[in-house]
């Protein structure tokens, strides 16, 4: 049977530990710290004393490891409550120091259920008109990074955009026509934005956008401003012309909230609400016809 090699960071690793991972299918690296664990197969975090223990139980940036790759924990002592807090903040498994022994199998039965986790959430998680993940992932993208942003703070913004027409291309053209109108729109915003910001399927006629790096302050506007420019040409389907309203609602973070879900319903509430348009630059409600955009290739 073939044996796949995972790549394994190893933090806090002992002499003893270093030789139980001595075999075939595991490559081994060692850090100071989990911040590259998300080049990596699979962490195994040593703590092989009941202070070390207690100390990583603490760390603010163990949920951001686990959530980056398969956590194992190896630990000196049992402790039935710090090991159910590991559990909870996303650690796939505690392996105590006297069973050292079994610590590969341990790291590939992590890495297999890290990998499955991750294939349900995004087969849960994924719009499947557009492919793009829908709220509850983006949601839980966002969490991940506000923890980030409590031990660096920056400023981030959420971008919601209201879309009118898919209903209006359904009645004229079919009812297939809204979906693929919704696609394209869909295609037109990711196109439009770094393939480090992130796009979601938020409702039927609403997408979320999450520009996690920013420069300055302002570039939540600037980026509003285009993706608004972006939807002002019609989109084509069935080989004709479909025009769409846009309006679009922000949130940045810290100054609109703290946590995700009041950043979103911040920016929602802004995008919905007529009485905020044009207000702040946002809110601002586009129809426009034109000619056909480059990315729009024939239904």
């Amino acid at each position: 049977m073939t044996v796949h090699t995972l790549s394994v960071l190893l933090l806090g690793a002992q002499d003893a530990t270093r030789a139980a991972l001595q075999v075939p299918g595991l490559q081994l690296s060692e850090a100071a710290d989990a911040g590259r664990a998300g080049l990596h197969d699979a962490v195994l975090w040593c703590a092989e004393t009941p202070d070390a223990l207690r100390a990583l139980a603490a760390r603010p940036d163990l949920t951001q490891a686990a959530f980056d790759s398969a956590l194992v924990v190896l630990a000196g002592e049992a402790d039935d409550e710090l090991e159910a807090e590991l559990l909870g903040r996303g650690v796939e498994a505690v392996l105590l120091a006297a069973h050292r022994a079994a610590l590969p199998r341990t790291l590939r039965h992590a890495v297999l259920r890290k990998r499955l986790e991750r294939a349900a959430r995004t087969a849960y998680a994924t719009d499947l008109a557009t492919g793009l993940p829908h709220q509850a992932q983006l949601l839980e993208h966002m969490t991940q990074l506000l923890a980030l942003r409590e031990r660096e703070p920056a400023p981030m913004v959420l971008l919601v955009l209201r879309i009118e027409g898919f209903g209006a291309a359904a009645a004229r053209l079919g009812g297939e026509a809204g979906n693929v109108l919704r696609r394209k729109v869909a295609v037109r915003l990711r196109s439009a934005l770094r393939a480090s910001d992130v796009v979601a399927a938020i409702g039927p006629d609403a997408f979320g956008v999450l520009l996690g790096r920013l420069e300055s302050r302002s570039d939540g506007e600037r980026v509003a401003g285009k993706l608004v420019r972006t939807l002002q040409q019609p989109v084509t389907v069935a080989g004709q012309p479909c025009a769409v309203t846009a309006s679009v609602g922000l949130a940045l973070y810290p100054d609109h909230g703290k946590d995700a879900n009041t950043l979103l319903q911040r920016a929602s509430a802004q995008a919905g609400s007529v009485a905020t348009l044009g207000a702040e630059g946002f809110a601002v409600r586009t129809d426009r016809s034109g000619s056909t955009a480059a990315n729009d290739e024939p239904v």
